[in-house]
């Protein structure tokens, strides 16, 4: 199932960067923007994270909760955020349950070979829960630009 502009967002549940459970339904009332990413530390992830943070203010001023979402664990989400300083929660979904039920675990292919991957992807989530716009050609170096356009 893929989701659409209009669709309420599917509610999950997983842990954050300290192993604190975190859910959607948490913020409901709140705008969010939840961006899956493909992992921790590489340049791409690191340059939207960055661009996220750099523009931090301005996403709470326009009444945002940023989650970012990875496959990678909670301990790599710490030494992520320690490292780049991010103001912002990392949802640690090892299983890949919020993946799936985003649609963002996918085949991917480089030089040929297909694996499974994360689509970077963002969704922006209403007061209500309802998904307002899905961002999938980001740019990792303007994102917030994306989002508050």
């Amino acid at each position: 199932m893929s989701l659409e502009v209009g669709n309420v967002a599917p509610d999950f549940q997983s842990i954050d960067q300290n192993g604190n459970p975190i859910k959607l339904s948490d913020f409901k009332g709140k705008k969010v923007v939840l961006y899956f990413y493909p992992k921790d530390n590489t340049p791409g992830c690191t340059s939207q994270a960055c661009d996220l943070r750099d523009n931090y203010e301005a996403l709470q001023k326009a009444g945002y909760v940023v989650l970012g979402v990875s496959s990678d664990s909670a301990k790599s989400h710490q030494k992520f955020i320690e490292k780049q300083n991010l103001p912002f929660s990392l949802i640690a979904d090892e299983d890949k349950s919020v993946h799936e039920a985003y649609g963002t675990w996918v085949e991917k292919s480089m030089y040929g070979r297909k694996y499974m991957g994360t689509a970077r992807t963002t969704f922006i989530i209403d007061e209500q829960g309802k998904i307002t716009e899905i961002i999938d050609k980001v740019k990792t170096k303007e994102h917030t630009n994306q989002i508050l356009k």
